[in-house]
């Protein structure tokens, strides 16, 4: 009995110590979320994320609201309700002086549709409209008899403005003065130029980068659905429009560069900017055209291997079709973090006390400790991120595992997916935490690098290094993403904890490295190939859209924005094929090694993939053989046979 007793304590032991770890991690996540919850409830009572996005003017009065009065300024505490826009009085001359705008703002019912150039003007629109340009105590029958109207009106000549729906400013439209308004507007809030161009395009083109928005994720679905259904033909038409698209696309970026720096009328700043991105963009374009060219044909006779492999995943998916919508609610549990972490950071941003000036103004000076706040806010957005990422990750593994580990293929188990989810949140939320851990631990250099890089951008040998730098983070991280998603399949096959796990799935690997590389390797350039045709026909869809409408100065990082969010988009609805395959081949590897194939020992695997990897592998040696050949005949000619 005592023996007994002594070897059931020793197989209960990793049992209990896969239990404490997880337990430990998931104790390390929670007490991290309590510190996020803490921030966020500080953000809410501190805050006024509101002032932010609806606007203010200088006496604290938030625009479109009842206010309440600060002390000592007479002019606050005003019922804005029906003043929803922000105007300054100064647009077109708008100055920084320690860190405040030089120009008063109030708030007004309606931005002047038209140049307005006397007092005479002002006071007519106020009449005729309802909306007072002038400061509240100055009454509208006084704007040409007060001998200081010159000093408590805007200057005059008050341009023609348009009210932004999203951020309720009256911006001018005339190009002089926007130029200046958003340059100055922009680095109040960043000192950084690339934020300034990012923010001023996306306001002056939002419907047309939402339209695109959809236009990818409409080029996603139906790339799915292609992949689902996959035939040779389809692997052809693919390959011929992603080659049509890496032409098109980088053709049409040279002749638009060539268009813009011979266009006389190119005289903003902003428009000069958008000649070098453009520059910069054809060159890029026309790199990765030459690279992936090369790639297409060197390994345009090998795709057959990467048509039947998914074909054979597309197998497995039609078992568990459930698995084509793990990407969206994904993506929609993402969302709404990141509308959450959104909110809770505009809130951080505009946490502080309201404090009036000897000139009857009031200020916000931001409480201490809010820069330490809100980069805590800014790692819980990358844990958090790729915790929902990893989750996503060990559902489609463990659905993949119970479909490929079942005697009877043509009966799959019931409600693989709900089943993997239960045993996801019952026993292997710690592994997720771990494994999402570690790639934020090298994202979070990488951020810090990037911060350093701005601050000394201005030496050579310093950009260097930090390119190198930067290089090697990235590919840490890539690696690691890699080795995370087999450890996450070995989890959800044997039980075991993250680095138990990720051991198991570096030793399986490195003895099948020579069965299993290559066909993994064809699988990922043909999906590889799926997101650059979904980025290069939305990047064309952008450029014909920005060009036609050229009044938006600043359109150029925008369309990169787009060009991401397109890889992005397409990445989260192909990675159920890629965490399929490498989940399917990573238990085909465990079945070979686990079993013989005998009556005692049968084999789990599907027939067509087992067909399918020994073909591959026939290919291959043969290959090894026929390169080997000149070098195994001796002097007698006969051939020496390999080992």
């Amino acid at each position: 009995d005592s023996g007994d007793s002594i070897s059931e304590r020793q197989e209960w032991r990793p049992v209990i110590y896969r239990k404490c770890t997880d337990t430990l991690w998931l104790l390390l996540f929670g007490l991290f979320w309590a510190g996020l919850m803490f921030i966020s409830g500080y953000a809410v009572v501190a805050g006024a994320a509101e002032r932010l996005v609806l606007g203010y003017d200088s006496f604290g009065n938030i625009c479109g609201r009842k206010n309440t009065p600060v002390e000592g300024a007479n002019l606050s505490g005003l019922d804005m309700t029906n003043k929803k826009y922000v105007f300054f009085l100064n647009s077109c001359s708008l100055e920084i002086q320690s860190l405040k705008l030089s120009s008063l703002s109030l708030c007004v019912s309606s931005c002047p549709q038209q140049q307005l150039n006397s007092l005479e003007d002002l006071q007519s629109f106020a009449r005729n409209n309802g909306s007072f340009l002038c400061i509240y105590n100055l009454n509208v029958s006084s704007y040409t008899l007060n001998p200081k109207a010159a000093q408590l009106c805007p200057t005059l000549p008050v341009p023609p403005s348009k009210s932004f729906p999203l951020f309720n400013r009256c911006v001018p439209q005339n190009p002089e003065c926007y130029s200046k308004y958003a340059s100055v507007l922009i680095n109040m809030v960043n000192e950084m130029d690339v934020f300034h161009r990012i923010l001023s395009g996306i306001l002056a083109g939002r419907d047309t980068v939402i339209g695109l928005s959809v236009l990818a994720l409409a080029f996603s679905l139906i790339l799915v659905l292609a992949f689902r259904f996959i035939q040779t033909l389809l692997v052809h038409t693919l390959i011929a429009l992603v080659v049509f698209g890496l032409l098109f696309v980088s053709g049409v970026l040279w002749w638009l560069h060539y268009d813009y720096r011979n266009d006389p009328s190119t005289e903003l700043e902003t428009e000069k900017e958008n000649v070098k991105f453009l520059l910069g963009y054809a060159i890029f374009s026309t790199v990765v055209t030459v690279v992936l060219l090369s790639l297409i044909f060197v390994l345009r006779k090998k795709l057959q291997f990467a048509v039947q492999l998914f074909r054979i995943v597309g197998k497995i998916i039609g078992r568990i079709p459930f698995l084509l919508f793990q990407p969206l609610w994904t993506f929609l549990i993402l969302i709404v973090f990141w509308v959450f972490w959104v909110a809770v950071l505009l809130s951080l941003g505009t946490a502080g006390t309201a404090q009036a000036t000897s000139g009857g103004q009031v200020e916000y000076r931001a409480l201490s400790g809010i820069c330490y706040m809100a980069w805590y806010h800014f790692v819980g957005l990358i844990w958090t991120s790729e915790f929902i990422l990893a989750c996503q990750q060990m559902v489609i593994a463990g659905a993949v595992v119970t479909c490929y580990f079942n005697r009877n293929k043509n009966n799959s188990p019931p409600h693989p997916v709900l089943s993997s989810i239960s045993v996801l949140f019952c026993y292997h939320l710690g592994t997720a935490v771990k494994g999402s851990f570690l790639i934020t631990i090298l994202r979070i250099p990488r951020i810090v690098l990037l911060y350093l890089y701005n601050i000394l951008n201005q030496k050579k040998n310093v950009k260097s290094l930090f390119n190198c730098c930067f290089c090697w983070v990235c590919f840490q991280k890539s690696c690691l993403r890699c080795f995370n998603q087999h450890a996450y399949t070995t989890t959800a096959i044997n039980g075991t904890n993250f680095c138990t796990s990720a051991k198991d799935a570096v030793c399986i690997l490195a003895r099948n490295s020579a069965k299993l590389a290559s066909i993994s390797c064809f699988g990922d350039f043909l999906l590889f190939l799926g997101k650059v045709f979904v980025v290069c026909f939305t990047v064309f869809g952008g450029l014909m859209a920005f060009n036609y409408h050229r009044e938006l100065q600043a359109w150029v990082v925008p369309l990169l924005l787009v060009g991401f969010f397109a890889y992005l988009m397409s990445h989260s609805f192909l990675s159920v094929f890629e965490v399929t395959a490498d989940a399917m081949l990573l238990c085909f590897a465990i079945d070979m090694e686990t079993n013989d194939g005998t009556a005692e020992k049968p084999y789990f695997v599907d027939q067509e993939l087992l067909t399918f990897v020994s073909q591959n592998n026939k290919l291959t040696e043969g290959r090894k053989h026929r390169n080997t050949r000149p070098f195994q005949d001796n002097e007698d000619g006969t051939e020496l046979q390999p080992m």
